[in-house]
């Protein structure tokens, strides 16, 4: 039965007002009576009794979508279907009356499903003479912030004859209760105390308390609509933009939009106004196509933003000035914005300009980085002069390797020697000139070995180092620790290592030993690339090795080094 009544709801929803039988409520009794004031806001919920209902009303569109309403003035006249409309209203879970009139007496029905399969409510709608109010209090009040104000219940002021008992006050829905975290509202009997007053106790307050006609109860209910305000502004309007005279850069052909943002104090009764004028004349002949729009209002006032749009910039919106015009009850103020044609040469000019220069930039970051080696060995050639003048030094580089045993056979030393005694002489000595010290070609022996290694080291501006296993876990290991002593007591040495072959640190090195593999400049040796002379391996070896060379920069050599710098970018 109650899903044909609710086939028959939904069928009939379409309508306004509609005819239509609920056969299961036909003989269900009222459960809730309401009496209120004609021309008053009424608010009545679809809810089962509750003496300790925390709300009254639900504006959830969610909970709207589940209740129907149906209602009739006489029990013989057929029920009629209630959808949304002015009024009353339908807000969430409840039904609005702004205001409710002598003709909304009557009997009204409810039904959520699942819920509420029936709910009759009735509603007598009285004006204040028949319920014999006297003194009714108005069901507006505007509350000063900050001070201490009251609010009274206007339905107690009717009904003089009959005892009542205490008021329930609900804000917006809500069940106003005594709470230590407010102290400074107070509930007394039929009002409310509020000292102070603040912004947030602006709302809807809506006041019920029973009465007894005879042997019928009845819920007295009435509202009050509660705004908080603070003094009128004395101060007129206050531009943000824009500030006096504005000059906005404008691309004829193109729309605009000319902004106004202007702050408004507070004002209860508001008279402000803002207009956009074309060279200080509101023209009723052109009409410039305005927006407003107002952010949300405080007791401090608010702001509102007021748009005029221009189709297309004209020459002769270029030669006009347009006036922004905002007055209110205290006084006016105008701001003006000029239009400037926007030179579009000019700055496509400069988005290009930075574009290529950036590129630039990138170019010539990548070129020196990929060259660094050859354009400092460049730069030492043609502008650098010798620094080994006056140093004291008789050697340009001490050679240390691994020294070869005659019980030893291993065609990896072999090789290493090769490189220490033949390839890197080759190199160095005889394509760059420099000196190197190899002890057994340069020392007379006689001497202590170690002793020998350390003068042989001090008058050396540079130690190769040539790393190889047998180079680590061998007693030539000595002269790595001896060069690193005497590059921390002379700063003109420096050290210079040669990855020959892949080792492994054995754990017993010393530690100076070990710090001196982790930070100090290592190259590289790849035997099967490296030997050649114009490979990598020997610009770094040049690279890390003192200066020598020193030319007179003359126009011949300017010229060499510009045909080598250019070698290098078409190489």
């Amino acid at each position: 039965m109650l899903s044909l009544c609710w086939i028959l709801a939904l069928f009939v929803s379409g309508a306004e007002v509609r005819e239509i039988n609920l056969p299961g409520c036909s003989h269900v009794e009222p459960q809730i009576r309401y009496r209120a004031i004609s021309d008053e806001e009424f608010v009545l919920q679809c809810a089962l009794p509750d003496r300790n209902a925390a709300h009254i009303y639900n504006n959830s569109l969610l909970k709207q979508h589940e209740v129907k309403w149906f209602w009739h003035q006489k029990d013989k006249e057929p029920l009629k279907a209630i959808k949304g409309s002015s009024n009353p209203a339908l807000r969430g879970d409840a039904l609005w009356f702004k205001p409710v009139r002598d003709s909304a007496s009557g009997v009204y029905i409810c039904m959520i499903r699942e819920k509420i399969p029936c709910l009759k409510i009735v509603l007598e709608v009285q004006t204040k003479k028949a319920a014999k109010c006297s003194d009714y209090d108005r069901n507006m009040l505007y509350l000063l912030a900050d001070n201490g104000n009251s609010i009274s219940c206007p339905g107690t002021k009717c009904y003089r004859h009959i005892k009542k008992p205490d008021v329930k006050w609900y804000k917006d829905g809500h069940q106003i209760k005594h709470k230590k975290s407010r102290q400074s509202l107070k509930l007394k009997p039929n009002e409310i105390y509020l000292n102070p007053t603040y912004e947030k106790d602006a709302g809807i307050y809506v006041c019920d308390y029973t009465l007894y006609d005879n042997t019928t109860k009845w819920t007295m209910r009435t509202a009050v609509t509660v705004e908080v305000i603070t003094k009128n502004t004395t101060h007129p309007p206050n531009f943000l933009y824009p500030n006096g005279v504005v000059i906005l850069e404008a691309e004829l052909g193109k729309p605009l939009e000319l902004e106004c943002r202007v702050q408004f104090g507070f004002e209860r009764v508001s008279l402000m106004r803002v207009t956009w004028k074309r060279n200080n004349d509101e023209n009723i002949n052109e009409k410039l196509n305005q927006e407003t729009s107002i952010y949300p209002k405080g007791l401090k006032g608010h702001t509102l933003l007021h748009v005029a749009k221009l189709k297309e910039v004209t020459e002769r919106d270029l030669r006009s000035n347009f006036t922004c015009f905002a007055e209110n009850s205290v006084g006016n103020a105008t701001a003006v914005i000029q239009l400037k044609r926007k030179q579009r040469v000019f700055l496509l000019y400069v988005l290009c300009s930075a574009i290529c220069t950036l590129f630039a930039f990138l170019l010539c970051t990548a070129f020196i980085y990929q060259h660094w080696i050859e354009i400092v060995l460049m730069y030492r050639s043609y502008l650098v002069h010798n620094e080994t003048t006056g140093d004291g030094k008789e050697f340009d580089a001490f050679v240390s390797y691994a020294k070869l045993d005659s019980s030893e056979s291993d065609s990896a030393l072999i090789s290493e020697e090769k490189f220490a005694l033949e390839l890197l002489p080759d190199m160095l000595e005889n394509k760059y000139g420099y000196k190197l010290c190899i002890l057994e070609r340069d020392i007379l022996p006689g001497g202590a070995y170690t002793d020998e290694v350390v003068t042989a080291i001090k008058q050396s501006r540079r130690a190769i180092i040539i790393l190889s296993p047998a180079y680590i876990s061998g007693p030539s290991i000595f002269e790595l620790q001896a060069a690193v002593n005497c590059a921390l007591e002379d700063k003109k040495i420096k050290l210079v290592l040669i990855k020959f072959q892949a080792f492994q640190e054995p754990e017993t090195l010393p530690p100076v030993v070990k710090k001196a593999l982790r930070i100090l400049p290592v190259v590289t040796w790849k035997s099967s690339i490296s030997a050649a002379p114009n490979k990598k391996f020997w610009k770094y070896m040049h690279y890390h090795m003192p200066v020598k060379s020193t030319k007179v920069l003359g126009n011949c050599s300017l010229k060499n080094f510009f045909q080598r710098l250019f070698s290098l970018i078409y190489r």
